[in-house]
């Protein structure tokens, strides 16, 4: 085996981290997890996930662990309104593809792992080689070492320049996520009005997805373009979330109140830039160690067609068995027929999700247009 008496570290443990590790460890790899959450009990802020049968549940099956996500998530309908409040379309629950929240995903991903993979509170700050093997950093904790490094460790990862020299460009519209908390009793009108299940309404270019079920809190993104030139850093202050109530109140002034007063409720906000990786830059084909990313890392995309964590962990199958399949004589002939596999499915996705992002942020938008027929 290709890994046999050699160490493989993994840096971030979101699903496609935990998943890699997971795949690899049932094949005799040691692998370890490096983490920069505090613990396992660190809440994962974001809204559910669903894993997409092809890719994401692919990877999962392969991992022994996809009947526990169907044990854990939840079916969700699709609660179709205009920004007036008006019922458009009403679709019926996905079974085939429920909603998992972000934080049951990583519990069930780490009890499939030995004890100990995971080490946590471990912010990873670079890499140099040291004696035939890398040598990692860690900020206030000691170093280690390894003889593979992969990240996995998000959109803004410290490992992509080993690797590459693209950087994450900024798509044009920008997400302000939200979180309700007892949401029955703060903003019980909005709360209806999802009937239990995801609501989308899009208006004029401004788009809400709420989902009134995750793990007792309401979470809801709102996306618009920006104009040209726009700074989200001065023109929105997070960390004042009443001035984030404000602008959202002055955005949807036109809407019916049931949505105002889902902003009005909200306890939190965080806001980020749609960013997507170019993957047409060829990576680095000088690299002195084995190092290679997957997921957002890798391939970072806008969430409009929900392929970001599904292309991730179809990342973590690809790579997982190129490096125990016994078909390549080295480490980096396998990371490079995977890096190759890879850019062709991750670009695939980008342009799809490129093209709803374009869609659904136009004047005329309609999640009534896009649903019609899924009843």
């Amino acid at each position: 085996m290709l890994l046999k008496d050699k160490n493989v570290a993994i840096i971030g443990a979101g699903p496609v981290g935990l998943t890699l590790a997971t795949l690899l460890q049932q094949k005799g790899v040691q692998v370890a997890v490096y983490e920069r959450d505090k613990d396992p009990l660190t809440r994962i802020w974001g809204g559910t996930l669903d894993l997409h049968e092809h890719s994401g549940q692919k990877a999962l099956d392969m991992a022994g662990l996809l009947d526990r996500y169907f044990a854990r998530a939840i079916p969700m309908g699709r609660t179709i309104t205009d920004e007036q409040g008006n019922l458009l379309l009403a679709v019926q629950p996905h079974y085939d593809n429920p909603e998992i929240n972000r934080n049951d995903l990583r519990t069930l991903l780490l009890d499939n792992l030995t004890k100990d993979t995971v080490v946590w509170d471990r912010k990873f700050t670079g890499l140099e080689v040291q004696n035939g093997k890398w040598l990692l950093h860690f900020e206030n904790n000691p170093d280690v070492t390894a003889d593979l490094v992969i990240g996995a460790n998000g959109g803004l990862s410290a490992v992509r320049k080993y690797v590459t020299d693209a950087e994450a460009e900024y798509t044009g519209t920008f997400i302000i996520q939200g979180e309700v908390p007892q949401p029955e009793s703060t903003c019980l009108a909005f709360y209806q009005l999802c009937n239990d299940n995801i609501l989308m309404t899009a208006d004029n270019g401004m788009n809400i997805v709420a989902n009134p079920r995750n793990n007792g809190a309401l979470t809801y993104n709102v996306t618009f373009r920006t104009p040209e030139g726009w700074d989200h850093s001065t023109a929105l202050n997070f960390r004042d979330p009443g001035s984030i109530t404000v602008f959202l109140l002055s955005r949807f002034s036109r809407w019916h109140e049931h949505y105002r007063q889902l902003f009005r409720a909200t306890s939190f906000y965080t806001g980020l830039p749609t960013r997507r990786l170019p993957l047409s830059r060829p990576w680095k084909k000088d690299r002195p160690m084995p190092v290679t990313l997957v997921g957002d890392a890798a391939h970072i995309m806008p969430p409009f067609a929900g392929e970001g964590v599904n292309t991730g962990l179809m990342d973590a199958l690809v790579l997982s068995e190129n490096l125990t399949n016994g078909k390549f004589s080295a480490v980096e002939a396998a990371i490079c027929d995977y890096e190759r596999k890879m850019i062709v499915y991750a670009t695939k996705a980008q342009l799809e999700t490129s093209k709803n992002e374009t869609a659904m942020h136009g004047r005329d938008f309609s999640f009534k247009t896009r649903f019609n027929g899924e009843r």
